[in-house]
């Protein structure tokens, strides 16, 4: 009989201190703004920031001192391109930088006065590339549009050399080898599906952490603790304030764990080859391990603040580490290390296998095993330093009841 009472006391208990917490989150305007404001809207304006997948007709200036059929051809050919318009001619490289500057153009192509004359004498014609790269789009499509245009009409040159007679020696000749392009796991080739997948599931983790960093400095700074836990009693509630905080923030990211995951990539039509059983296995371990690792994090700043500053800091680092945006044959072991600690290695990776690359559950069985195994050790590690913070608390309401006694006395 007692062992059902001290049960039931408990998952009551359990379900206050998730009520009392669900109320904070939408009292706090911090907490509010990163646990729901922020996961409903930033992943929308990024979507739509790369909705077209890949820029076009890029503003190019153009210095021809050759003024000959073929380098006209040059110009032309690469302003029949997509990606690639050329909207200025200049007189020298000097009016074309100063273009560039201006941010009238992207880039600039300079063909040189011996274009014609060494391309007739069989020699090697050359025409040079001024690119801004601040913007790394518009970079790849001054720099690939010019680099496609001088391999074509080297072909036709050649051809035009070789003394060929029908088409089908001709198509030999430029092309002795032939192949198909066939983009894998990236159909249109553009940036957002390359990336905002595995952007979406750190956003998840980011704004996790940052959401219980400030609750948990909220809490702090208003001692909340005293509130939820007897100070007779006080290793009794570790349990139930981790499971109550946990059960909060759970409830709060099923539901954006599946806005980001499902909904905004249908949205935006990035690749969904992944049925909802495997992202179920998988976004399962994934939020609970950002929940304790969040809780974890947040006991370990001293002010709310801190949180901030550092997941902030952390973001950029954490999608190169994950393998994703660069390969991860070419990060240091060291840096592999660091990479682990983090949840969000293990899903952002598991993710895009699934949802992109076409993988099945067993395929990213180790991904998930290791999300298990966090869930397991930030939990373990939570209840620690949520065990300590309550006798931190204990003490000081033991201190501060002394004082209380005290001054009665001294009153008396």
């Amino acid at each position: 009989m007692s062992t059902y009472h001290s049960l039931s006391r408990m998952i009551n208990d359990t379900f206050y201190i998730w009520r009392r917490e669900l109320m904070q989150v939408f009292k706090d305007e911090g907490v509010l703004t990163f646990l729901i404001i922020v996961p409903l809207v930033y992943p929308l304006l990024y979507s739509w920031i790369y909705n077209n997948e890949r820029i076009h007709e890029v503003p190019v200036v153009v210095v021809d001192d050759s003024h000959t059929g073929l380098s006209r051809q040059f110009i032309r050919m690469c302003d029949a391109s997509p990606d690639v318009h050329v909207a200025f001619y200049a007189q020298d490289m000097d009016e074309a930088k100063s273009l560039i500057s201006r941010q009238l153009v992207k880039g600039a192509y300079y063909i040189p006065s011996d274009f014609d004359v060494k391309v007739n004498r069989m020699e090697q014609a050359t025409v040079s590339v001024y690119c801004d790269m601040s913007l790394m789009l518009t970079y790849k499509a001054v720099f690939q549009v010019a680099q496609l245009v001088s391999m074509e009409m080297g072909n036709e040159i050649k051809t035009k050399w070789g003394g060929l007679y029908t088409s089908r020696e001709e198509a030999i000749a430029t092309r002795p080898l032939d192949y198909d392009d066939v983009p894998i796991f990236n159909p249109s080739g553009g940036y957002g599906s390359f990336v905002l997948p595995a952007v979406l599931m750190l956003i998840l983790q980011q704004t996790l952490v940052l959401g219980i960093g400030l609750a948990a400095g909220t809490a702090r700074e208003n001692n909340r603790f005293k509130q939820l836990i007897p100070i007779s009693r006080p290793y009794q509630g570790t349990l139930r304030i981790v499971f109550g905080k946990a059960l909060c923030y759970f409830m709060i990211y099923a539901i954006m764990g599946a806005w980001l995951v499902v909904i905004v990539p249908y949205i935006f039509s990035f690749p969904q080859l992944a049925s909802w059983k495997p992202l179920l296995l998988l976004m399962l371990p994934y939020i609970l391990a950002c929940i304790f690792f969040g809780m974890v994090v947040s006991c370990l700043m001293k002010y709310r603040e801190n949180v901030m500053l550092m997941i902030v800091f952390m973001s950029v680092p954490l999608l190169f580490l994950s393998g994703v945006s660069w390969p991860q044959s070419n990060i240091s072991g060291f840096w592999q290390g660091v990479s682990w600690v983090f949840p969000s290695t293990f899903g952002l990776r598991a993710y895009v296998r699934l949802n992109s690359m076409g993988a099945t559950i067993g395929d990213v069985s180790n991904e998930i095993f290791v999300l298990w195994i966090h869930v397991a050790v930030y939990f373990a590690i939570a209840c620690g330093v949520y065990r300590y913070q309550i006798y931190l608390t204990r003490q000081d309401a033991l201190e501060r009841l002394s004082e209380m006694k005290q001054r009665k006395k001294q009153k008396q």
